[in-house]
C-alpha cells in the first residue's frame, strides 16, 4: 500500500450495538433521572413547607377567633356572635394576601442550573 491510499476502516473501531445501547441508557439516566430527583426534592420541600405553613396559619386564625370571643363579650353571644367569625375571616384573607404577595414569580420561571 502506498501513503496516498487510505486503509479501509477496521471492524474493531466501529461501535457495537451493545455499546450504542449502553451509551443511550447512560445518557438517558443522566439527562432524565438527575433532573427528576432534583425536581422531586424541590416538590417535597415545597409540599412540606406548604403543609406546615397551612397548619400554623390555621392555628393563628383559631387563636384570633378565640381571642375575640373571649375578650369581647358582645362578640361571644347575642345578636353579634357572627362578628368574631367575620373578624377571623378578615384576618385570614389578609394573611392569604400577604402570603401570595411574597411568592417570587421570577424565580419560578428560571431554568434550572
Amino acid at each position: 500500500m502506498t501513503a496516498t491510499q487510505s486503509s479501509p476502516p477496521r471492524r474493531e473501531d466501529e461501535p457495537t450495538i451493545a455499546q450504542v445501547v449502553d451509551l443511550v441508557k447512560t445518557y438517558a439516566k443522566q439527562e432524565t433521572l438527575g433532573p427528576l430527583k432534583g425536581a422531586g426534592r424541590w416538590l417535597a420541600m415545597g409540599a412540606a413547607g406548604a403543609a406546615l405553613l397551612g397548619l400554623g396559619l390555621s392555628l393563628v386564625i383559631l387563636g384570633v377567633l378565640r381571642l375575640v370571643q373571649t375578650e369581647w363579650d358582645r362578640a361571644a353571644r347575642g345578636s353579634l356572635s357572627w362578628l368574631a367569625y367575620l373578624i377571623a375571616l378578615v384576618v385570614c384573607v389578609a394573611l392569604l394576601v400577604l402570603t401570595l404577595s411574597r411568592i417570587n414569580r421570577d424565580s419560578l420561571d428560571q431554568e434550572p442550573n
